[in-house]
């Protein structure tokens, strides 16, 4: 777990941010945190099966069908999910993961 200065360093550092679990649904707080961290000028990437577009962006199934560098993964996800994407992550690279509070395996 982070402090406080090094989430802090990681937000500043980061630009391009794959959301895991993105809902469509504007009432959904994974929407609504995508949508402020788009107007903080990060751009997000929705990862979710059967969706094409999300908040103007292409969704992709998996981290792994992204075909460009993530500096983030944001896990809207039960906790039950969450070895098999620490596993994508730690297998892309990815330096950085950032769960939701409640969420732990």
């Amino acid at each position: 777990m982070l402090g406080l200065e090094q989430q802090k360093e990681l937000l500043l550092e980061s630009k391009t941010i794959a959301l895991v679990g993105l809902s469509p649904k504007v009432q959904r707080p994974s929407y609504q945190v995508a949508t402020a961290m788009q107007q903080y000028g990060y751009r997000i990437i929705p990862v979710r099966p059967a969706v094409d577009e999300i908040l103007s962006e292409q969704v992709y199934t998996t981290l792994t069908d992204i075909p460009f560098k993530i500096d983030l993964v944001n896990i809207f996800r039960a906790s039950e999910y969450m070895p098999a994407l620490v596993e994508e992550c730690i297998d892309l690279s990815i330096a950085a993961i950032w769960a939701q509070e409640g969420v732990s395996h």
